[in-house]
């Protein structure tokens, strides 16, 4: 099982920019789907941004697609979020996750492994 560990986030203005990154530990995520969830005050944890590196598959919700991209370096063994044209509704803490499994699903009950969360508040 892989650990993870979170960098990045922050405050930042409504219409910047900030990148997460996610290091993994233990394990190579090559043959791993990784994730990025974010959860808000009140709300449930949504799973927005998916990837499989071994075959490319990736997943955007609706509420990020065209602004978040994620991307996996196999070779430092981390998984980056750059997020752009944020917005207020976008504030929440952030999770890096995976499983040592190839899904084609976001769906957080699935993952297994979690890193400590990253809060992202975007304000003026």
């Amino acid at each position: 099982q892989v650990h993870l560990v979170e960098s990045g986030g922050g405050l930042v203005q409504p219409g910047g920019s900030l990148r997460l990154s996610c290091t993994a530990s233990g394990d190579n995520l090559d043959y791993y789907t990784v994730g990025w969830f974010r959860q808000a005050p009140g709300k449930d944890r949504e799973g927005f941004s998916c990837m499989r590196s071994r075959d490319g598959w990736s997943f955007y919700a609706d509420s990020v697609k065209g602004r978040f991209t994620m991307s996996v370096d196999i070779a430092k063994n981390t998984v980056n979020l750059q997020m752009n044209n944020l917005i207020p509704e976008d504030t929440a803490v952030y999770y890096c996750a995976t499983i040592f499994a190839l899904v084609g699903r976001c769906y957080a009950p699935d993952f297994g492994s979690w890193g400590q969360g990253a809060q992202v508040t975007v304000a003026s």
